[in-house]
């Protein structure tokens, strides 16, 4: 499939925070933050950093300009003649897949900031975050039916446990785009806020976590991954697992200490 670069030099704006926050922001608002391959490999880049960088301890991910992410930018797609069409499920395997994969594998919390439209695989994105603000002028579109193609980037795995297979059915197959406070109500998103509050909001969480016991929380998406397919009895055992790797950390001893002194917890600096 023939993608064309896309000519901003920063795809991705990056800001390195005191406090442990990593700030990404999707940055061709021209185009709605619409994907091609430069903003794939940029935002891969910037979550590589993100797992490596011992300083985050949490990502904020949002959109700039007026929108969140319009998912796949169509004019870096070339629809030839018949026999000739480009193979949409290496894009999916190459660029989408591995995306959304780095999401919710970070060992660390990712706060989305939707502020404003995010379609298709935008959706997709924003819900593979651990926390979703979203302004509430915000819109939630699964936009794949309106051109003939299935939702992809996770979807149908997302929706249907996010909001129950009714709603995520009547989501996809009509294509009809939801509102954030729709989205909050349906249990799609974290909160709905006021346009000028969505990025204080969700900086505010960030911040928040950032403060927390980084290790553990890194452990909980494990754990939360696993639960996805395993039984009851494969879950229990692998939270105890994940408790004894816990148990073993500073974090849980700092944590004790500060519930025994009756003070907050300082976790920074803390290791697993």
């Amino acid at each position: 499939m023939a993608d064309a670069a896309d000519p901003s030099p920063q795809p991705v704006l990056i800001e390195a925070q005191e406090g442990g926050v990593l700030t990404l922001t999707l940055n061709r608002p021209d185009r709605m933050n619409a994907f091609n391959v430069a903003l794939h490999e940029a935002l891969a880049a910037a979550l590589r950093r993100a797992a490596e960088d011992q300083d985050c301890r949490v990502v904020l991910l949002t959109g700039a300009g007026k929108g969140f992410c319009a998912g796949q930018d169509l004019a870096d797609r070339a629809v030839a003649p018949a026999g000739q069409r480009p193979d949409l499920g290496e894009t999916i395997e190459t660029r989408y897949n591995p995306l959304v994969r780095a999401l919710r594998a970070l060992p660390k919390p990712v706060v989305c900031a939707v502020n404003g439209a995010a379609a298709g695989a935008g959706a997709s994105i924003a819900l593979a975050c651990d926390i979703v603000v979203a302004a509430k002028s915000a819109k939630f579109l699964q936009a794949f039916a309106r051109i003939g193609l299935v939702p992809d980037s996770g979807a149908t795995w997302f929706l249907p446990r996010l909001v129950g297979e009714a709603r995520a059915r009547g989501l996809m197959l009509l294509a009809d785009p939801i509102g954030a406070e729709q989205a909050e109500a349906w249990g799609m998103i974290w909160r709905a806020v006021d346009d000028d509050q969505a990025m204080g909001v969700a900086r505010e969480l960030a911040m928040r976590l950032a403060a927390g016991p980084t290790h553990a929380y890194g452990l909980m998406k494990r754990a939360f991954l696993a639960s996805s397919a395993n039984s009851l009895d494969a879950q229990l055992d692998c939270e105890r697992d994940l408790q004894r790797e816990a148990g073993a950390a500073d974090e849980y001893v700092e944590g004790v200490r500060a519930f025994l002194e009756k003070r907050p917890a300082d976790f920074r600096g803390r290791k697993g």
